[in-house]
């Protein structure tokens, strides 16, 4: 085996296993393994805060399907990361956090940025390691790719400052791929003959069938059923929206019609889904889950089945082997089976009676943009086969009911972690994924003010062109929301009524901005900002305050409020 330092290894392990890009901040634990970065054909991209290193790496991994990696200084870095690593672990997105940390001799010491950092990534990691010997540096840095393509999610790096220096021998290789199969063949028949004797089948997409590229086989397993689909929350993407059989996503500020024909069904087909709790709450006053219908969950991970919801069937493994195995079964049993014609016109009254209800909600010409305006107006002009980073909050909640996607991995979310300033790092991550495609970042004026002002610096600097859309409302909407209809409109903490021109803070920083005002204004902005090919904020003023405001965020965590102490005289006016 060759002789080489450990800061060798593991650049080398890097290139060994396909990164050519990392995102983080330049620190001083890791200095002799960035310095070989350049040589190896290594990217580093430099950001304004760690958490949106974390999210690029995700994003890049989401478009990608391969590990990507994000690295920082040890102590406040890396804590830095923990957020936006959660946010990964629930998309079991496989990011490799590389966490330097104080060195070997002066751990529990209390030193210069010292804590134990593996405790942090505990809980949001699928996998964790120390490097306790210089001389394992390639092997647990292989480890630590393996684990994120095993386990679907991210893992941690953890690596003393001091065990970068010094000469080892070791061999560098590439993890093998892993590869999840289509369940026993008891557990494909057995779904088979299920689905066979439903009178409504519906099928839930999960994210598991964007990550598996099975949009095709899920197509023709909804085309042999005539079974409505209908997207899980912010996976948009994980069905194509132009299909006759396709309804559109549950979840907050989702599609009616997809909500209207789940609850119609008799046997759900999950695939590729956690099924996670927040995702399938009632909406629209609609308690929209058939409680009585039969459940087969499939997922690459589990550990998931079964949790959230009591089901029928579970089964591990990968959406895209699942469903040409189902499919194939399905034939067998029934290779005459005819289209549905009844089921297919419920369809589309469905779809029909929810358009005309978006549209009318859509339609408002009021002066200042109503967001559902704008928003309309948006969605129709981002380009087909763009990739969309959708940030938390109402009004990047809103547009669940409008983002619709031709194929898979074409929508990047913050899902149930749901942390403010996602959606701009997450797009910058993407953008290196798909280089030859336009990328939106859409976020509230909060969330944007948490990280896309500051990574806009980043995407200038490292000419990554990114196209910003920040909803300008002067206020953190769903919280407001809450306060409207559980706390008596006493607004606390939810007004922002100093937001500056971000178009004008753009141009400041070296990007492009635009101010929009005017719906009408909209499609020859976004055409714009496509075309300049450079960094680009959107400052999109839209109304805000209790008008626009139409669904509650979260109607399964309040209550109203109850004062027990009204008769002091500083309370009374609660």
């Amino acid at each position: 085996m060759p002789k080489m330092t450990p800061s060798e290894a593991f650049t080398e392990t890097l290139v060994a296993e396909g990164i050519t890009d990392i995102f983080g901040i330049v620190g001083s634990a890791y200095m002799d393994a960035l310095d070989l970065f350049p040589t190896a054909g290594i990217r580093f991209i430099s950001v304004a805060h760690e958490q949106a290193a974390a999210h690029a790496a995700d994003g890049y991994a989401r478009v990608t399907g391969r590990p990507q990696t994000c690295i920082a200084q040890n102590g406040p870095g890396a804590a830095n990361f923990i957020s936006a690593v959660t946010a990964a672990f629930w998309a079991h997105s496989p990011v490799v956090a590389i966490t330097p940390e104080a060195g070997s001799m002066g751990i529990g010491t209390g030193g210069f940025q010292e804590l134990d950092q593996m405790p942090w990534f505990e809980k949001c990691t699928k996998y964790q390691v120390r490097v306790n010997r210089p001389e394992r540096m390639a092997e647990l840095t292989r480890r630590a790719f393996y684990m994120a393509k095993l386990m679907c999610g991210p893992t941690q790096l953890n690596i003393p400052r001091d065990f970068y220096y010094g000469d080892i021998n070791c061999e560098i290789f590439k993890t093998d791929e892993v590869h999840y199969g289509s369940g026993t063949d008891d557990q494909v028949k057995k779904a088979a003959q299920m689905l066979a004797q439903a009178k409504y089948p519906v099928i839930l997409a999960g994210g598991g069938v964007s990550m598996a590229g099975a949009h095709g086989e899920t197509a023709a397993l909804a085309e042999y059923l005539t079974a409505p689909v209908v997207n899980t929350y912010l996976h948009n993407d994980t069905f194509p929206a132009g299909h006759e059989l396709a309804t559109g996503p549950i979840g907050y500020c989702g599609s009616k019609a997809a909500m209207r024909c789940i609850a119609k069904a008799d046997v759900v087909l999950a695939l590729g889904t956690r099924l996670g709790p927040f995702g399938t709450l009632p909406q629209y006053d609609i308690d929209y889950w058939p409680k009585d219908a039969k459940l087969i969950q499939v997922d690459c991970d589990g550990t998931q089945l079964g949790i959230s919801k009591k089901i029928d069937l579970g089964v591990l493994a990968d959406a895209r082997e699942f469903a040409k195995a189902l499919l194939a079964a399905l034939k067998a049993i029934d290779q005459k089976r005819q289209k549905d014609s009844a089921r297919l016109a419920d369809v589309a009254k469905e779809k029909a009676v929810w358009k005309e209800e978006l549209d009318a909600w859509s339609s408002s010409t009021n002066a200042l943009m109503h967001p559902r305006r704008f928003i309309k107006e948006l969605t129709d002009a981002i380009p087909a086969g763009s990739i969309v980073a959708t940030d938390i909050g109402n009004n990047s909640s809103m547009c669940n009911s409008y983002l619709k996607f031709t194929g898979p991995k074409q929508h990047i979310s913050a899902l149930s972690w749901g942390n403010c300033g996602f959606a701009y790092g997450a797009a910058m991550g993407a953008k290196f994924g798909a280089p030859g495609t336009p990328v939106f970042a859409l976020q509230g004026d909060g969330a944007y003010g948490i990280s896309g002002l500051s990574e806009v610096m980043t995407a200038v600097r490292e000419n990554i062109p990114v196209i910003a859309v920040v909803f300008n409302n002067h206020e953190w909407g769903a919280e407001k929301k809450n306060q409207i209809d559980f706390f008596k409109s006493r607004f606390v903490g939810a007004d922002l009524l100093a937001n500056p021109d971000y178009a004008q803070l753009a141009k400041d920083m070296g990007a492009v901005g635009f101010k929009v005002d005017n719906y009408a204004d909209v499609k020859d902005v976004v055409k714009e900002a496509v075309k300049c090919g450079k960094p680009v904020v959107i400052n999109a003023v839209i109304e805000g305050g209790e008008k626009v405001l139409a669904e509650p965020f979260r109607r399964d965590a309040f209550k109203p409020a109850v004062r027990h102490l009204a008769k002091y005289k500083h309370l009374s006016m609660v």
